[in-house]
């Protein structure tokens, strides 16, 4: 018997990324809120990232040294809260 009452959401999120020398490789899940950036369709993910991140395309000086930023990635997630009675 288990102590935790749980619950699950599925959904799309955005994976930050970033490779420099300096730190090497970043990843991280955006969060606002404290809570992850989480979306129902790859299209409204896609579509937030571009209107938020979408300038790292056309700025080859942040994708390059002492940066290393990629334009971030849609992931399928699925997020599992715990918490205890």
């Amino acid at each position: 018997m288990s102590n935790y009452k749980s619950s699950t959401r599925e959904g799309w999120g955005i994976l930050w990324q970033s490779k420099n020398r300096l730190d090497g490789i970043t990843e991280h899940l955006l969060i606002e809120n404290c809570y992850p950036v989480l979306f129902r369709t790859r299209q409204e993910a896609r579509k937030y990232r571009d209107e938020k991140y979408g300038y790292i395309r056309v700025r080859e000086d942040l994708r390059e040294e002492p940066h290393g930023w990629k334009l971030p990635k849609v992931i399928k997630l699925k997020i599992i809260f715990k918490a205890k009675k």
